[in-house]
């Protein structure tokens, strides 16, 4: 997996008496903007016309493989390629290749609450990179993610593999210097979607729900979940001792 771009060592110096710094994997969609709202139906219905066009099917049939594949694989684009041989390219800049800034809907302040959390800061989405980082820089926080880990980026040996792959979970730890035992705590991911925290929490990451927009997620307590927030501007006052600077 290529790397985004030249990154800080994961390992920082403790201040006495302080925790070591985390590492945040943020996902983008529903966590950091509400994208329930219009972004993700206008995806969805460009999704399903692909599908239509591109397979020869009628658009019952197209929704159904739609939603069939995202379930069974974390992402429609992964079921398409192995059962149908689509272009990945292809196929994300058709579905994403709309005005998405005029359907952003968001919270104030995401900035402002990035500059205050301790460590590192990964943006870890399925979605596809033009698109995520045009929302990125609308939301003012592309000078405080660290990295972009978009789905052309989520390949281990070569092989796609986007959330919840436990593959790929696992390459991000090793990539951020987090894979040994001793330091794996300090790994959290932040996200809507409980099937990819429940893969995180099985290699080791922390995990964070953001039920605000969740369209789906169990009910009760669930041991793979460690907070449940309803948005990231919890995380401060949630989690002080680890997150926060002085």
């Amino acid at each position: 997996m290529p790397r985004a771009r030249r990154r800080r060592p994961a390992q920082q110096p403790a201040a006495a008496g302080r925790r070591p710094a985390p590492v945040w994997f943020f996902d983008l969609d529903d966590t950091l903007h509400d994208a329930t709202q219009a972004i993700a139906a206008t995806i969805d219905r460009r999704m399903t016309d692909y599908v239509v066009r591109h397979l020869a099917v009628a658009q019952p049939q197209a929704e159904h493989l739609r939603l069939t594949y995202w379930r069974r694989y974390g992402a429609t684009l992964l079921g398409l390629m192995r059962h149908h041989a689509v272009d990945p390219h292809h196929f994300l800049r058709e579905t994403h290749d709309f005005d998405v800034l005029h359907l952003l809907r968001a919270e104030r302040g995401l900035a402002r609450l990035f500059a205050r959390l301790r460590g590192r800061k990964v943006l870890l989405t399925n979605a596809p990179q033009r698109y995520a980082q045009a929302i990125v820089r609308e939301l003012a926080l592309h000078r405080q993610l660290d990295a972009h880990v978009s789905i052309e980026r989520m390949r281990v040996h070569g092989t796609w593999r986007p959330k919840p792959s436990r593959a790929l979970l696992r390459h991000m730890l090793a990539r951020e210097g987090l894979a040994s035992r001793d330091q794996v705590h300090r790994a959290l991911l932040v996200e809507d979607n409980p099937a990819n925290l429940k893969a995180a929490r099985a290699v080791g990451f922390r995990t964070v729900l953001i039920t605000r927009h969740a369209r789906r997620g169990p009910r009760g307590r669930s041991a793979y979940i460690d907070l449940r927030i309803r948005s990231v501007h919890e995380l401060a006052r949630r989690l002080p001792a680890a997150a926060t600077r002085c």
